[in-house]
């Protein structure tokens, strides 16, 4: 399984909603510009818009690598003004891995798939 999925949980700090928005919106214009490998990210917000939730797709590691390269400074901020959870589903490289880890992400590795 060379895909790497990703979910971000993010709990937007109270007041911060319009920056978080903001940011989100500068990510996904960067990732529709420069991500080719990647292929889903999704942006969800809670009805009174203070959760979200961050779904992600990627053909390979390397594509993440390249899409978390890509969002720079953006996603600095976002770690600035929210409390984030996360999971990777997967075999990243050790280089995502390592980055990963940086910030709290479990990793889940395969183990069925309806398609195996």
């Amino acid at each position: 399984m060379s895909r790497i999925q990703s979910i971000a949980r993010f709990k937007i700090h109270p007041g911060k909603t319009d920056e978080f928005k903001r940011l989100s919106t500068n990510c996904m214009e960067l990732a529709r510009a420069n991500n080719a490998g990647t292929l889903r990210y999704d942006i969800f917000l809670n009805d009174d818009e203070t959760e979200a939730v961050v779904y992600e797709e990627y053909e390979s590691s390397d594509a993440a690598l390249k899409h978390f390269e890509n969002m720079g400074d953006n996603a600095e901020a976002i770690f600035k003004i929210v409390n984030m959870e996360g999971e990777t589903w997967g075999e990243p490289s050790d280089e995502l891995r390592k980055g990963l880890d940086q910030h709290g992400v479990r990793v889940l590795k395969p183990f069925m798939r309806l398609a195996d």
